[in-house]
C-alpha cells in the first residue's frame, strides 16, 4: 500500500533533489570526492539547456560558481540575449561576465567562432581562478556530432565526438536529454531563448539536427555511452603507444619513426605524436595521414608542412627520419 501523497510543493522539491543528485553524481564521475571543493564557470549561452545548467550548478554549489556569456556580435538579437542572462544572474546573485571578441570573427564562421569562444571563456576562468569551465553539451548534441564524424569518415578519436572531459572543459550533461533540460527550465520557470542558428539550414549541423529530430531509430543516450567507451579506447591507444615509444632504444630521439609489423592505428598514432614532436600545432589526420603514411612505406619522401620525412636503411631494417624542409629561396622581381 502506497503512502500519502506529498503536497504539490514537496513534490517539487523531491524532484529538484533528484535532477540536482543526478548531476552530483556526474560530477564525481569526472572529478572524483572532491569536486564539491572545486569553483566553476558556466558557459551560458541563453538557451533551455545551459540555463538548466546553471540552475543546477547554482543549487548545488551555491558561492561557488560564475556564469558567463560570450556574444561574438554575429547575428541581432544576440546582444539581448547576453542581457537577459546577465539580469537572470543578477536577480539570483550569480556573479556574471559578457565576453566580447576584441575584433570581427574571420573565415569559417561557426569553427572560427568555437575556437574564439574557447579563448575568451579560458581567459575569463583564469582571471577569476575557476577550476572548470562547464558546458551544457547533452546527448543529443553527443549524437549530432558522432554522425557528423561518421559522414566524415573519422576513425576512433574523432567517433569519441564530444569529451565529457577535455582540460579545464566539463561536459558532465553528455548521458542528459535535451528534453530533460527544458523540462528543468520550464519547472523552475527560468528564462531561456532559442538560438535562431540551431535551425538555420545554412550549416550544416542544423540540417542534421533537424534530421535527428523526426527519427526514432538511433538513440542518443545508447550513442553518448559509445561515444564515451570510444574516448576511453582512444586514450588506451595513445597510452599503449607512448609506452611503445618510450621502450625504443633512440626513444630520446624526436626525429626518428620506427615501425615493427605494428597495427596501422597504431603506427598513424606513432607518426602523428613524432611529427607533433616536432611541430606542436601541426594537425594532421584522415586522408591526409594516410597520404603520408602510404609514401612512408612505399620509401618515398613524405612532406608535412614545413617538415620532410625520409626513409633510412640500414642493417636493423628502415626507419625514418623527420628534419626540417629547406626554405624556399625568395624569387626576384623585376
Amino acid at each position: 500500500m502506497s503512502g500519502p501523497m506529498l503536497p504539490p510543493q514537496k513534490q517539487k522539491q523531491a524532484a529538484d533533489r533528484d535532477v540536482a543528485g543526478k548531476l552530483a553524481g556526474d560530477l564525481l564521475a569526472l572529478l572524483g570526492p572532491d569536486w564539491h571543493r572545486l569553483h566553476y564557470g558556466i558557459a551560458v549561452s541563453g538557451g533551455p539547456d545551459s540555463m538548466a545548467l546553471l540552475w543546477l550548478m547554482t543549487s548545488l554549489l551555491p558561492g561557488q560558481v560564475r556564469a558567463a556569456t560570450v556574444d561574438h556580435g554575429l547575428r541581432k538579437g544576440s546582444d539581448d540575449e547576453a542581457r537577459m542572462v546577465a539580469g537572470f544572474c543578477e536577480r539570483e546573485h550569480i556573479p556574471h561576465s559578457t565576453l566580447r571578441p576584441p575584433k570581427p570573427i574571420r573565415g569559417s564562421q561557426q569553427a572560427a567562432a568555437r575556437t574564439e569562444r574557447y579563448r575568451l571563456l579560458e581567459q575569463w576562468r583564469e582571471a577569476n581562478a575557476l577550476n572548470h569551465i562547464v558546458t551544457a553539451h547533452h546527448a543529443d548534441d553527443q549524437l549530432e556530432t558522432v554522425v557528423m564524424r561518421l559522414n566524415r569518415s573519422s576513425g576512433v578519436g574523432g567517433l569519441a565526438a564530444i569529451r565529457a572531459k577535455n582540460g579545464a572543459i566539463l561536459r558532465p550533461l553528455l548521458h542528459w536529454r535535451r528534453s530533460d533540460l527544458v523540462h528543468v527550465a520550464l519547472e523552475n520557470d527560468l528564462p531561456f531563448v532559442e538560438d535562431p542558428s540551431n535551425s538555420d539550414d545554412r550549416f550544416d549541423r542544423a540540417r542534421l539536427r533537424h534530421a535527428l529530430q523526426s527519427q526514432t531509430a538511433l538513440d542518443p543516450l545508447a550513442a553518448a555511452r559509445s561515444a564515451a567507451w570510444l574516448a576511453e579506447a582512444d586514450e588506451a591507444l595513445d597510452w599503449a603507444v607512448e609506452r611503445l615509444i618510450s621502450s625504443w632504444p633512440d626513444a630520446s630521439d624526436i626525429a626518428v619513426i620506427r615501425n615493427d609489423d605494428y597495427p596501422p592505428e597504431m603506427f598513424r598514432r606513432i607518426v602523428v605524436l613524432r611529427l607533433r614532436a616536432n611541430a606542436p600545432q601541426l594537425v594532421l589526420r584522415g586522408t591526409s595521414l594516410d597520404g603520408v603514411i602510404a609514401a612512408m612505406l612505399d620509401g618515398r619522401r613524405a612532406m608535412v608542412g614545413a617538415l620532410l620525412i625520409d626513409a633510412v636503411r640500414g642493417l636493423e631494417g628502415t626507419i625514418w627520419r623527420i628534419s626540417a624542409a629547406p626554405r624556399r629561396k625568395a624569387t626576384k622581381k623585376g
